[in-house]
């Protein structure tokens, strides 16, 4: 029997994209995600036995979904020797420093130590407990296409960055 399609939006106001994480302990990931990048638990499932079931996480607009490994698909990076297939970025309004300051407090491996970029961004990046590379930004100067160009020697095509 097909699904019905919902006739209203989301009910819980979920952006186009979101991403999935996975780790071997999501109860302390949420924990920490918390403490050291600010993000706000937003939904947590538990099986009837009070084991881990699913979670949701916010940061600004945007979300992500934090589980334990389920499946043969699904892997921290502490499980595969430390490879990662995606890194996660945010997009900071501002604080990019103190972030990062709040990241290392709480036990980020900083990877990348924060720095302005051609493109008009600060950026750092981070590896959280278990081995996700997490990369944060913030807007510190508006740079045309053809600046960026000029100071990176790249060529740059994109239709809504002038």
């Amino acid at each position: 029997m097909p699904l019905k399609r919902l006739e209203t939006p989301d009910p819980f106001g979920r952006p186009t994209f979101g991403s999935a994480v996975f780790y071997q302990d999501a109860f302390t990931a949420l924990e920490w995600l918390q403490r050291a990048f600010g993000f706000e638990r937003t939904m947590l499932i538990t099986n009837p036995d009070g084991s881990f079931g699913h979670s949701e996480m916010s940061f600004g607009n945007g979300y992500i979904m934090v589980g334990n490994e389920w499946a043969e698909y699904t892997a921290s990076p502490a499980t595969t020797g430390g490879k990662c297939t995606q890194i996660l970025h945010v997009q900071l309004e501002d604080g990019i420093d103190a972030h990062c300051a709040r990241a290392r407090a709480a036990g980020a491996e900083i990877i990348r130590e924060p720095n302005d970029e051609f493109y008009g961004d600060r950026v750092y990046s981070a590896r959280d407990p278990e081995g996700h590379v997490w990369t944060f930004a913030q807007t510190v100067s508006v740079v045309s296409r053809a600046d960026a160009e000029k100071a990176s020697g790249l060529k740059i095509e994109s239709p809504v960055w002038k």
